[in-house]
């Protein structure tokens, strides 16, 4: 009888566990035994659900979690919870893990590795950047930890530096909590995702909470106290008092182990894979936050941080292990969020990133209601399409609004995939009824206005 195969996981959560659920429908335990390291208290979770914890908004921290170690243990998985990869030998085929429960390290052997280890939060290498009170927000200990913080130190002043999603949504839930809120980005706009002209509107809303926004300003220190909690956040033009820091600057491929381990990273720091999501190593699989792909609208790399991504990815990676045909195409970008009152998307590139990727563009934003201007609740919403010069081709999307507004990127995520023209979207058949929509949908007179803009600048 044929030794039964062992794969190997690191990490345990969307990408990590979808691949070792997918290679467990394929095969049986008699056939392939299955590890996965996980270095965190918990496994499998919604880490887009953290602000939401930590706000309130969602009070019970098992609504986070998909599948407990038990659920998957009763599936021939064997999920170790606080047990952390250290080094990658992949002549040997092994991998060094540390029990931060138990103590000591030993080697886990492998037949084939897959390296699920997510992002990590970027932190600044300033003064104080280290001190206690000051919080990065990745994984779920991290939302457990400032939850805690909120709830027994009762701190009454944050600064959260870092105005992307991350940073916004944490700020939003620290207003939730009653805290004096104050956000430091070196950007001249929160959410810099989007072009100027939208995310002044996040900026409105940002200040229509209560929030300080200071923005064009570089953290320059974190001043402490004399038992090494932060006790201020220090820019070149203030000084801002602090009894709690979240940094969300954003998040970086978490590939120090596998480059440590001569597994090749691309540009973006990320692990580069095929489309099947197999490293150029062999016997080596990567998927995740963790990796780099390919955006289908520049064709160049990214490396985007997406739960969305990091389950496809993990499922192709397990179909592909457990003996099946399966392969990750691209992305093309497509974010949503809400802020306060505000719902924000986009897909595509915007326009900073079409120029640098080498388009000339035309660019059409207009301001409509979400619902027919008659119906109660009816809101505004701006969508501005960005489209290629003479082609016409959709190149991105933005739209800000209130509610209902943000979930119309999934039509327009869907041109893009299709490479659709934005005199093409003009005539799409969308559903229509007021509480729904106007008659003429926000979506289809911006594609209307981007193609007039596209046969003006044809004729001129």
């Amino acid at each position: 009888m044929a030794a039964r195969e062992r794969l190997l996981v690191i990490g345990g959560d969307a990408a990590g566990m979808s691949a070792a659920s997918q290679a467990r429908r394929r095969r049986n335990a008699d056939d392939l035994g299955i590890l996965v390291v996980e270095r965190g208290h918990h496994a499998s979770y919604s880490a887009c659900g953290i602000p939401y914890y930590v706000g309130g908004v969602v009070e019970e921290l098992d609504k986070l979690i998909a599948r407990t170690p038990a659920e998957f243990r009763e599936r021939d998985i064997d999920l170790r919870l606080r047990t952390e990869a250290v080094e990658i030998d992949v002549d040997g085929g092994r991998v060094r893990v540390r029990d931060h429960e138990g103590g000591g390290e030993r080697w886990e052997s492998y037949d084939q590795l897959m390296v699920a280890t997510g992002a990590v939060p970027m932190r600044p290498r300033l003064p104080g950047a280290d001190a206690r009170g000051v919080h990065g927000v990745q994984i779920l200990d991290d939302g457990i930890g400032i939850r805690g913080v909120l709830e027994k130190e009762k701190p009454r002043r944050a600064v959260v530096v870092g105005g992307g999603y991350i940073g916004l949504e944490m700020a939003e839930a620290m207003v939730m909590r009653g805290l004096e809120v104050s956000i430091v980005d070196a950007a001249d706009q929160p959410m810099r995702t989007l072009d100027p002209d939208m995310g002044a509107v996040i900026a409105d809303a940002i200040r229509g909470i209560g929030v300080d926004l200071h923005l064009g300003e570089r953290v320059e220190g974190f001043e402490t106290s004399p038992d090494g909690h932060v006790t201020a956040v220090r820019t070149a033009g203030r000084t801002l008092p602090a009894d709690l820091v979240v940094l969300g600057l954003g998040v970086r491929p978490g590939a120090d182990l596998a480059r440590a381990a001569e597994i090749e990273t691309g540009p973006t720091g990320g692990i580069v894979t095929d489309r099947r999501m197999r490293t150029r190593t062999d016997r080596v699989w990567a998927a995740g936050d963790c990796v780099e792909t390919r955006h289908l609208v520049s064709g160049g790399p990214v490396a985007i941080a997406l739960g969305t991504h990091a389950n496809k990815q993990g499922r192709v990676a397990g179909i592909n292990l457990g003996g099946g045909y399966a392969t990750f195409p691209g992305v093309v970008g497509t974010a949503v969020s809400k802020i306060c009152r505000i719902e924000v998307a986009r897909t595509g590139l915007n326009e900073r990133e079409a120029a640098a990727a080498g388009f000339e563009t035309l660019s059409a934003a207009v301001e409509s209601t979400t619902r027919a201007g008659y119906y109660p609740g009816a809101t505004m919403m701006k969508t501005k399409l960005i489209a290629e010069r003479r082609s016409g081709r959709l190149l991105g999307a933005q739209i800000v609004g209130e509610e209902n507004a943000a979930k119309r990127v999934d039509g327009l995520a869907i041109a893009l995939w299709n490479r659709m023209t934005v005199e093409q979207m003009t005539g799409l058949d969308l559903g229509y009824a007021p509480p729904f929509s106007p008659a003429w949908d926000p979506v289809l007179i911006a594609a209307r206005k981007a193609a007039e803009a596209v046969e003006r600048d044809m004729s001129g």
